[in-house]
């Protein structure tokens, strides 16, 4: 479970120095947490995975991206169970913490500091898959799965993508259940699947056979991996995010019995979706505030160690006008962002029990903001960093690689602009 760690933080940010250092120096940040909000409460929490991130993962970061067979990952998956991270919107009677998204967008923002790859897949297993879960699981299939998902012996993964059904994954989707005797067969392929290649059990969308001219419906199933006729593809060779294990599933005359329906989502496979991807944007936010805040302080101490003119390069005007405009598209996005997930937990916690769709335009903005925002500073961050921005000794090009994920995953950056517009102007009808 989460430990208190506060006493060995170092706190500097009400000093002149503004920083502060976790694990004695393993991470030093010029994160500001005096522009939040945070509660307490929240910013020890921030601050025990912060130190987690430094103490834990920042050692194994080369290991997690050379992957392989991805063993330093799975590792740190039983490590972050340890803290009771998978668990973070999972209800106390079903062995979870039973905090909020707020709390979850921290963990993944600290995760994504220290490893972008591993907190792709952190967010896949603790969002994609166990929050759907515990949101919509019956309690024979959370007593059967959940135990395992939070206490790191199972990983999780979620499967809606096709190679020819990713923006309008609904419309063009091909993966079938069939209804025959005794349960459905499932067949079909999807593509870009995190976690694919080490999980143990898959939350998958298919559309319904349905009647000629019949409105076409969709059911989501738990699949686990050892079901006959199911398999993967092998690992996917990525620009970015490479020690985050992706695949293609194949599912071949797969035979699942009624009690694989995720709770009662037959036929109502796609309003799980939609609910599903709206708190996806929003968790995986942190994912971009992770990587930006990573490329502003790698920046921030790079041009005030290194000198030319006889001066630090950051005392120079033109170098003081990008540091000017990175702090500035980093805290608007984190203020932004963290505002929306407050505003998530307290109508989840006040309205009746599902999802309020009237968020849906703020979650979409909230990654399509931090997303631009983390692009263009890891931008900036390899341009401050002259020729060894371009070279892999330095981790700058690898920020901007795995920033590019966030553009394309869960949803394009074209599709939330098209969804907010669509939101709004729904106001109006």
């Amino acid at each position: 479970m989460l430990r208190t760690i506060s006493s060995r933080i170092s706190r500097r940010f009400y000093t002149t120095s503004r920083y502060e250092t976790y694990h004695g120096g393993a991470i030093k940040t010029y994160y500001n947490p005096t522009l939040t909000g945070l509660s307490p409460s929240e910013n020890e929490f921030r601050e025990a995975v912060w130190e987690f991130s430094a103490r834990v993962v920042k050692p194994k970061v080369d290991e997690i991206e050379r992957g392989g067979s991805y063993s330093a990952l799975m590792e740190l998956h039983k490590e972050i169970a340890g803290m009771g991270l998978h668990g973070l919107t999972v209800p106390a009677k079903n062995l979870g913490l039973e905090l909020g998204y707020t709390h979850h967008l921290l963990a993944m923002e600290a995760l994504s500091y220290s490893s972008a790859s591993l907190a792709l897949s952190y967010g896949a297993h603790s969002n994609l898959c166990v929050n759907q879960l515990s949101r919509w699981g019956s309690e024979a299939q959370k007593s059967e799965w959940l135990p395992g998902l939070l206490d790191g012996r199972y990983l999780g993964a979620l499967a809606m993508s096709e190679s020819g059904a990713g923006s309008d994954v609904l419309g063009c989707m091909k993966t079938v259940a069939k209804k025959v005797d005794g349960g459905y067969l499932l067949n079909g392929n999807k593509f870009w699947i995190t976690n694919g290649p080490k999980a143990d059990v898959f939350i998958v969308y298919a559309k319904d056979v349905v009647e000629h001219g019949a409105k076409q419906t969709y059911t989501t199933f738990l699949v686990p991996r050892i079901t006959p006729g199911f398999t993967t593809g092998k690992p996917l060779d990525k620009f970015g995010m490479r020690g985050s294990p992706t695949c293609e599933l194949i599912f071949t005359d797969v035979f699942l019995p009624p009690s694989s329906i995720l709770g009662d989502s037959q036929h109502h496979g796609a309003k799980v979706l939609m609910s599903g991807l709206d708190l996806e944007r929003l968790v995986l936010s942190g994912g971009p505030l992770g990587i930006m805040q990573a490329a502003y302080d790698t920046a921030l101490e790079y041009v005030h160690q290194r000198e030319q003119f006889g001066v630090r390069v950051g005392t120079i005007g033109s170098m003081q006008a990008k540091i000017a405009d990175m702090y500035t598209k980093l805290n608007t996005a984190r203020a932004f962002v963290y505002s929306v997930a407050r505003a998530v937990d307290y109508h989840t916690q006040e309205a009746a029990p599902g999802y309020p769709v009237f968020q849906r335009r703020d979650c979409a903005a909230a990654i399509l903001y931090a997303t631009d925002k983390a692009i263009e500073v890891a931008l900036e961050c390899m341009q401050c960093l002259g020729g060894n921005g371009y070279i892999n000794e330095y981790p700058a090009a690898r920020y901007l690689a795995d920033a590019r994920l966030y553009a394309v995953g869960a949803g394009t950056q074209e599709v939330r602009r098209w969804l907010i517009g669509r939101e709004v102007n729904s106001d109006f009808e």
